[in-house]
């Protein structure tokens, strides 16, 4: 469950240092004196929540009239701090490219899981950055797996026979970012095949296709910079 730290410092020495834990369903453990303080606090959790991002608060406490949490005197400062999982990279095919989005997403601090139905792809040598190896059908692998809007996906297969196992049931999880690997004219012929397959173009509006920011890359590092920045991107709203 994911929590949010607040620490207060007043003007009134015996209350300095109050500690309180929110979790993201809004229940609460400890207090900064309750009341209508409290409240806005709690609401500006949920907002660190969302933003992933800390705060500093100031509160006075004196006149409710023109806006003051309380009138007990002195003045508070909290600091809201999220603690939030890492965030999910799910590298789907375990080439080249995908062994370098892996090392990337690593550095970066994700958690990373790679999936491909060649064992021989994802020993511990072959993958050494990965935090989860699954190999097997890609297909049934990616439907075994518990894929949240906190998971970014990029599918670097081999070939668009490979898309197609996979990316239906991708495109009905709530991921918040699905990327494939491939040339206009892949894109294009994959875009056909999931039409055919059902796929209707509001879920394939989802794609982002050809996969990464147009950077000019060329070198495996550089196309791995260009994915995980478009990732990035779609995280923080840039």
């Amino acid at each position: 469950m994911l929590a949010t730290v607040v620490s207060t410092q007043r003007s009134v020495p015996r209350q300095a240092g109050t500690k309180m834990l929110i979790f993201e369903d809004g229940s609460s453990v400890g207090t900064v004196g309750g009341g209508e303080m409290e409240s806005r606090v709690l609401s500006e959790a949920q907002d660190a929540f969302a933003t992933g991002r800390p705060k500093l608060l100031d509160y006075a406490l004196v006149a409710p009239a023109r806006g003051d949490p309380g009138l007990c005197g002195g003045e508070v400062q909290i600091y809201v701090e999220p603690y939030m999982p890492a965030h999910t990279v799910l590298v789907v095919g375990g080439g080249h490219v995908g062994r370098s989005l892996v090392d990337l997403a690593n550095w970066l601090g994700y958690r990373t899981v790679v999936i491909d139905d060649r064992p021989d792809r994802l020993t511990p040598e072959a993958m050494p950055k990965a935090d989860e190896r699954l190999a097997g059908r890609i297909g049934e692998t990616v439907a075994g797996l518990s894929i949240t809007e906190d998971t970014s996906v990029a599918v670097v297969t081999r070939n668009v026979d490979l898309d197609l196992e996979v990316l239906p049931g991708l495109l009905e999880t709530p991921a918040r970012y699905i990327g494939v690997m491939g040339s206009e004219r892949r894109w294009k012929e994959l875009r056909s095949r999931l039409s055919e397959a059902g796929v209707g173009d509001a879920a394939m509006a989802r794609l982002h296709a050809p996969i990464g920011l147009e950077i000019q890359a060329e070198t495996l590092e550089e196309i791995a910079v260009s994915i995980l920045s478009e990732i990035i991107q779609e995280l923080r709203g840039g």
